[in-house]
């Protein structure tokens, strides 16, 4: 499983990203996490505001930080 964190880097999408971590530890599943940080590439999902998750690219949320038991739902459901 991959988990996308899509955000130019701000303290939102750094915390997202720390929260998927832990989500994924939580959940006792294997995935990998990727931040895609370049414009283009946010816009190629269709992001308009970040951060946004994706999981094995699609997307589950976007402009809003998650908590770590919100990720752990979405990524109990992927």
């Amino acid at each position: 499983m991959k988990v996308q964190i899509l955000g130019t880097g701000c303290p939102k999408c750094n915390k997202l990203a720390a929260n998927a971590q832990e989500a994924i530890e939580r959940a006792g599943i294997e995935a990998e996490v990727v931040k895609i940080t370049d414009i283009n590439e946010i816009a190629d999902f269709g992001v308009a505001f970040t951060p946004g998750l994706a999981v094995d690219g699609e997307i589950k949320a976007s402009g809003k930080l998650l908590t770590v038991e919100q990720i752990v739902k979405i990524l109990q459901q992927a």
